[in-house]
């Protein structure tokens, strides 16, 4: 597949998804459902959430010229912000030569397990550690199916927390998910593994859920954007591409040591996640959720931690 697909933005939204049909080699039935207006029957919105009056939706774009990993891909987006799939499918076609590359961590989220009212918080602590083999079988016992496809709890970790409701020993259960976003597996896990930490401590379980702050699950993307490709795609304004490279540079210091800079930011940066994890039916809200949490996690805010460097080529 070319995920180049030169003159797409110029093609009805008729001719547009028969060229995506043709180059994703979509069936007749996945056309179809792209070709509705509106791909939500009432029935199944009406199961899905309460009060259900109606549906609504979004423009669903395609971003070109991905090349990742070596190979071309096609990015569906869904988004209501004009620009936003232009600018994807620009900054891809300057940064094609050598595409991203993308690397992602083990798809490990954590679980959380509050434990209030304990004697003895240090031995507390090295008693569930003692007990570890035992805590993350009887979460395996849980979820047969996610071990049988290689995942399933892996690791524990016990954290203390003086706070002003009272000191409290917080258990992390660390769960390979898979594919998965994780969060019936590991709230059920954590549930079931709450009674027996109650009795390993003596304490008593609050909050058993999952964290959106996936800090374990890290992907990571880069890509070159050479000085004389920026210099081509901005040939109207006679700015050198020295130059370019030397504001955008500024541009990220500013958010470096501005969180109101850093805010809008990462906003912008969310513009093509959001628009990829809604078109994709995931739950976008996690995502922010986790997002802004890590661009917090220094205890400043701040954009992404490895910013842009600087290339003469």
């Amino acid at each position: 597949m070319d995920s180049q697909l030169p003159g797409f933005y110029k093609l009805s939204p008729a001719q547009r998804l028969a060229k995506l049909k043709e180059a994703a080699g979509l069936t007749e039935e996945e056309a179809a459902i792209l070709k509705k207006a509106g791909p939500l029957p009432m029935e199944s919105a009406d199961i899905m959430i309460e009060n259900v009056v109606g549906t609504t939706g979004l423009p669903f774009g395609i971003a070109t010229n991905f090349r990742i990993n070596g190979n071309d891909v096609l990015i569906p987006m869904a988004v209501e912000e004009p620009s936003i799939v232009a600018a994807a499918s620009n900054v891809a076609k300057l940064c094609r030569p050598g595409g991203f590359t993308a690397t992602a961590d083990e798809p490990v989220m954590i679980g959380q397990v509050q434990l209030v009212k304990i004697p003895d918080l240090q031995s507390a602590a090295k008693k569930i550690l003692s007990k570890k083999t035992e805590i993350l079988d009887l979460c395996n016992r849980q979820d047969s199916m996610l071990v049988s496809l290689g995942g399933g709890a892996k690791g524990l970790e016990t954290h203390i927390l003086q706070t002003p409701a009272g000191p409290m020993l917080i258990v992390h259960i660390l769960v390979d998910v898979r594919d998965a976003m994780g969060a019936n597996a590991v709230n059920t896990m954590c549930e079931r593994a709450s009674t027996l930490l109650e009795e390993l401590t003596g304490g008593e379980a609050r909050l058993r859920i999952i964290s959106n702050l996936a800090d374990k699950r890290l992907a990571r993307a880069k890509a070159v954007w050479t000085s004389k490709a920026l210099e081509e795609s901005l040939k109207g304004l006679g700015i050198s591409g020295e130059e370019i490279v030397s504001r955008i540079l500024e541009a990220y210091e500013f958010a470096a040591h501005s969180p109101h800079r850093a805010a809008t930011h990462n906003k912008g940066i969310m513009n093509g996640i959001d628009a990829v994890v809604i078109a994709t039916g995931n739950d976008f809200r996690a995502v922010e959720a986790g997002a802004h949490s890590y661009a917090s996690i220094s205890g400043r805010y701040l954009p992404p931690q490895q910013g842009p460097t600087l290339s003469q080529r």
